[in-house]
């Protein structure tokens, strides 16, 4: 068997920034064990296998399946292996429709041609406050010492945000350095899945960006996600309420980094707008 596959670096305009996606195009289903041993092998934050529906090809097709998979488990929504999926069907497939509608675990997820950039129509997660008293051991693992403004838990992504003080700066969130193993030992329950931790944007500066970020998620497989979709759908819940903003302008400050642009919509979900760059095609010989 030979499966097309494609590495794509989403939310950036330049290679080897933003966060790495494989995106394997499947002409039939798989059994789940090798999905599971494909995105093993490619060991990125996730990777994504789009199938094709009502058999049209790839390249007419305007509807697909979508699944995506970190190297030790399935996920159920990823902005970034979405975005690269896009990428791939848009830019190297050549799609000649201008709504590409993806099935998947989260529901149907729509994707957009918009100049340079793509625009991805998902949920807004709007994230609930959480007793900081009760996972006290795993914001000290988190966090150390700095002090922590806001804390919130979206159950349906099973995503914790931890939002620092406004007295802290851009540094101080990019020089931290949570254990995988601290954060795996202090959270055994199975109710996070992966924690967000962000900072309110400084008005002093230039840049923008009305707030920053960075995401762990040892317990899926991944010590840190460079750039997540679905974390923003969190992260927009949250900021548009505190920031009276319907569009936003947010960065992740990983080491890769990467920019998000965020809209929320009249029908109360959310546009993920970012650019993606296909960086490697090959194929897949199983």
């Amino acid at each position: 068997m030979e499966i097309p596959i494609f590495t794509v670096d989403s939310f950036t305009d330049l290679p080897f920034k933003g966060n790495p996606a494989a995106v394997c195009l499947i002409e039939n289903e798989l059994q789940d064990d090798l999905y599971q041993s494909i995105a093993a092998e490619m060991n990125l934050s996730e990777t994504a296998f789009i199938t094709r529906r009502n058999s049209m090809d790839f390249s007419s097709g305007a509807r697909f399946g979508l699944r995506w998979f970190t190297p030790t488990c399935e996920m159920p929504l990823c902005g970034h292996a979405t975005l690269a999926s896009a990428a791939v069907l848009f830019y190297m497939k050549k799609n000649v429709n201008p709504v590409l509608v993806f099935e998947t675990l989260s529901g149907e997820l729509y994707v957009r041609q918009h100049e340079e950039s793509l625009i991805m129509d998902f949920p807004l997660n709007k994230p609930n406050p959480q007793d900081q008293h009760e996972i006290k051991d795993l914001l000290k693992a988190a966090v150390g010492n700095l002090p922590i403004q806001d804390v919130c838990y979206s159950p349906t992504t099973k995503k914790l945000m931890v939002r620092l003080a406004d007295t802290c700066d851009r540094s101080e969130l990019v020089s931290l350095r949570p254990e995988a193993e601290s954060l795996l030992r202090n959270e055994t329950t199975g109710k996070i899945k992966s924690l967000i931790i962000t900072l309110k944007g400084a008005e002093s500066t230039q840049s923008g960006y009305d707030f920053y970020s960075r995401v762990f998620a040892p317990w899926v497989g991944v010590p840190e996600d460079p750039v997540t979709g679905s974390a923003h759908t969190v992260l927009a819940g949250y900021w548009s309420e505190k920031l009276k903003k319907k569009k936003m302008l947010a960065y992740q400050c990983s080491s890769r980094g990467g920019e998000v642009k965020l809209e929320i919509r009249n029908d109360g979900r959310l546009d993920i707008i970012g650019q993606a760059q296909i960086i490697l095609q090959g194929t897949l010989k199983i």
